[in-house]
């Protein structure tokens, strides 16, 4: 018996592979910066900050070289950029076009090293496009406990002049990438204002309003199942949703109100109209991270046993990338939707573009599938 329990205490003590930490080392040179300049590490994982672009920082080691030496599990895919403490101040390629995430599989202590030369916010060049029709700008709305930020609103043609008129509305997150490519953090946005205009003019939707509510650092946790999440929600319905109804005319019951995003916006997205069906009747998901890393909120579905939602869903996914890891769990989504009463191409939607990545050019393509889905004459 003391043999058996020596070798079950031995094999305890062996490490488990998945556990097994491996050390990464970021070296960035960067000899445009000054010496009181910070260089932040930032992406997928909590050791590079969960997305939050002010939160890890580099330490200086000499003269235009800030270094990090970070731990990762041992197989993880980890995805980063580089940052001087927000999007606004992203590090560019040479040619000064934005970079896509740099993707690395941790499999053995190794150093990354990348020269950075420059940094948005100090590279003046010609961004293409433009916001098509009339926006109207509410700056710096909170609510103790959230940070603050600004609010973007599209008004459909003819607002002005169909003075009698009532509209439905949309409220979208990540507010900064949907109708300007000069605030969106790829330079490219979602156009949906040239999107929504053209098919409200071809007579193809009814009139929106579109609202634009923009991010923060704090997206990655505000567009999650968590109390700061559940206080976004909150933000949007006792804050952004009366003052927009009090300063447009608006439909403002539920049936007339809906609410999309992307990625972690399309979760969240998924939340507002799952846990508040009776402020939106609509939402649509792109790409949206149902169940991904810590991240399961198809089990919450699974696990409720009330009446049928009296809400109708759009989920839309790519198959490339990101897109690719998200998929079984968009897959998983539907499953336990339809097992909640929703049926396909009645009140659940579902498009997959296997061909398609994560990222707004991409969204921007299919965006006007719900438009004509939830507004469609």
């Amino acid at each position: 018996m003391k043999r058996i329990l020596s070798v079950l205490m031995f094999i305890a003590s062996l490490p488990i592979y998945s556990q097994e930490r491996i050390n990464v080392t970021f070296r960035v040179e960067a000899p445009t910066l000054n010496d009181s300049d910070k260089v932040y590490i930032v992406g997928n994982a909590e050791e590079i900050g969960n997305w939050n672009p002010g939160k890890v920082a580099l330490e200086k080691i000499s003269n235009k070289i800030w270094q990090k030496t970070l731990g990762f599990t041992k197989g993880a895919r980890i995805e980063y950029k580089f940052t001087k403490g927000n999007w606004q101040t992203e590090a560019l390629k040479d040619d000064a076009t934005v970079p896509p995430n740099t993707v690395l599989k941790v499999e053995h202590d190794t150093t990354v090293s990348v020269v950075i030369n420059n940094w948005r916010d100090k590279f003046n060049f010609k961004i293409a496009g433009q916001i098509t029709g009339k926006v109207e700008y509410f700056k710096n709305l909170a609510i103790d406990g959230l940070k603050p930020r600004d609010i973007i609103v599209w008004l459909p043609p003819n607002y002005e002049k169909e003075t009698g008129r009532r509209y439905p509305v949309l409220y979208m997150h990540d507010g900064q990438n949907i109708f300007d490519p000069h605030t969106s953090s790829m330079f490219i946005d979602w156009q949906v204002d040239e999107t929504a205009d053209s098919l409200i003019r071809n007579g193809e939707i009814e009139p929106i309003i579109i609202v634009g509510m923009n991010n923060t650092d704090d997206r990655m946790v505000e567009y999650s199942d968590t109390p700061l999440g559940r206080l976004y929600m909150k933000f949007i319905i006792e804050k952004v949703k009366p003052l927009i109804d009090s300063k447009f005319r608006t439909l403002p019951e539920a049936k007339n109100t809906a609410v999309a995003g992307s990625s972690m916006g399309g979760l969240i997205s998924m939340m507002c109209a799952w846990e508040h069906p009776e402020v939106f009747s609509k939402a649509a998901c792109f790409s949206p991270a149902f169940k991904y890393s810590k991240i399961d909120y198809v089990k919450k579905v699974l696990e409720y046993s009330g009446k049928k939602k009296e809400i109708s869903l759009y989920i839309d996914n790519g198959g490339i990338d990101l897109d690719a890891q998200l998929l079984p769990g968009v897959n998983e989504m539907v499953t336990a939707l339809e097992k909640k009463g929703f049926s396909i191409d009645k009140d659940l939607f579902v498009y997959i573009d296997k061909t398609a990545t994560h990222n707004e050019a991409a969204w921007a393509k299919r965006v006007w599938r719900p438009l004509k889905i939830f507004f469609g004459k």
